[in-house]
C-alpha cells in the first residue's frame, strides 16, 4: 500500500506515528507528507509533523494551497492507494480526493456528526459536555460528512480544561487509527452513513471570542475559560478599560445576600483563593489571573485585590 498523509498538530503527530510503525509491519510506504510551514505568531507547543517525517525519513511538502493543480499533479505521479488527513488545517477539494484508490480519510476531533468544523475540543467545553471522541471517515467536499469507518470515545471531567482533553484525544486517535488501518487494507473496514439529522456544525473560534459574558451562568463562565485557557488565548474581561484575563477559577453557589449584586460585581477578596465575582446564576471565583502586560498571579495574591470589591468587571 501507498499512503500520503497530511497532518499537523499532536493529533496529527500520534496518528504519523502508528502509520510509520504499521507500514514498517505490513511493509507499505508513506509515499508524502503534506503538512503545514509553521506560522511564528503562532503559539507552537505542539509536536511537529515535519520534524517527526524528517527523523523517518519521509519526503515532506509544505504547499501553500494543496489545491493547486500543480501539487494535486505531483501527488497523483505518487499513485496513492490511501490519503489519510489528520489535523490538517485545508480544505481537501475533488481532485485531490479522488486520487487514492482505496479512499480519502480524515481523523476528527468530535463523536462525528455532533461538533463539525473547527476547534471540537474547545466548543465541547464551553458547551459543557460530558463527552467527546474521535473519528476516523471518509471524506467529501463538505466538511465531516463522510461514511464513519470508527470511533473512539473521550471522558470529560469537571476539571478538564483544553489542553487535559486534548491530550487524552490524542491518544485515542493513536488508537483508532492503530485499530482501522489494518481493516482498512484489508478491505474489511465497516463504513457507516452519517446521521444527519443529529448534525451540528461550529466554526473556527478567534482570541476575541474569550469575552467573558458575566450575566451567563457561572458554570457557563467556568467552561468558557476552562475552554480557552493556556495554552489558547485565554477568557478576560475589563476593569475600567484595562484588561484581565482569567486563567483560572470554580463556580460557586451564590448566597442569598449576593442576591441584589449586578453581574460582574466584585462581591469579595477570599483569602488564599481569590476574587468572587457575582454571575447572571451563582458566583465564579477567579483563582488564577493576569492583567495584560503584567505577571500572573494565583488565588492568594489575587485574594489581595480587595480593592476590586464593590467595584465591577466587564
Amino acid at each position: 500500500m501507498r499512503l500520503i498523509f497530511l497532518g499537523y498538530h499532536n493529533v496529527g503527530h500520534a496518528c504519523l506515528e502508528v502509520l510509520i510503525d504499521l507500514c514498517r509491519h505490513y511493509a507499505d510506504e508513506i509515499v508524502a507528507v503534506v503538512t503545514h510551514a509553521d506560522d511564528p505568531r503562532e503559539n507552537l507547543w505542539f509536536a511537529s509533523v515535519k520534524d517527526l517525517a524528517f527523523d523517518n525519513y519521509l519526503p515532506v511538502y509544505q504547499p501553500l494551497d494543496p489545491n493547486d493543480p500543480k501539487f494535486v499533479a505531483a501527488m497523483q505521479r505518487l499513485e496513492p492507494d490511501f490519503l489519510f488527513s489528520c489535523y490538517y488545517r485545508h480544505m481537501l477539494k475533488k481532485p485531490l480526493l479522488d486520487l487514492p484508490r482505496l479512499g480519502a480519510l480524515n481523523l476528527h476531533g468530535s463523536l462525528l456528526p455532533r461538533y463539525r468544523g473547527r476547534c471540537p475540543v474547545n466548543w465541547v467545553l464551553i458547551h459543557g459536555e460530558p463527552e467527546t471522541g474521535v473519528t476516523l471517515h471518509y471524506m467529501e467536499e463538505k466538511p465531516d460528512k463522510g461514511d464513519i469507518v470508527g470511533q473512539e470515545r473521550v471522558a470529560i471531567t469537571p476539571d478538564d480544561t483544553a489542553l487535559t482533553l486534548f491530550a487524552r484525544m490524542t491518544v485515542a486517535a493513536g488508537t483508532l487509527m492503530r485499530e482501522t488501518y489494518p481493516l482498512l487494507r484489508a478491505g474489511t473496514a465497516p463504513r457507516a452513513p452519517q446521521d444527519q439529522s443529529r448534525a451540528s456544525y461550529f466554526g473556527g473560534r478567534r482570541p476575541e471570542d474569550g469575552l467573558i459574558s458575566w450575566d451567563k451562568d457561572a458554570v457557563a463562565i467556568y467552561n468558557l475559560v476552562r475552554a480557552v485557557t493556556h495554552p489558547y488565548p485565554g477568557a478576560f474581561t475589563f476593569f475600567k478599560g484595562q484588561k484581565l484575563f482569567i486563567w483560572g477559577g470554580k463556580p460557586l453557589a451564590a448566597p442569598s445576600a449576593a442576591a441584589l449584586k449586578p453581574p460582574g460585581s466584585v462581591a469579595a477578596a477570599v483569602p488564599g483563593e481569590g476574587l468572587l465575582v457575582t454571575a447572571g446564576r451563582g458566583h465564579f471565583l477567579i483563582t488564577q489571573a493576569q492583567w495584560e502586560g503584567q505577571p500572573e498571579f494565583l488565588g492568594p495574591v489575587i485574594a489581595a485585590w480587595d480593592y476590586l470589591v464593590g467595584e465591577k468587571l466587564g
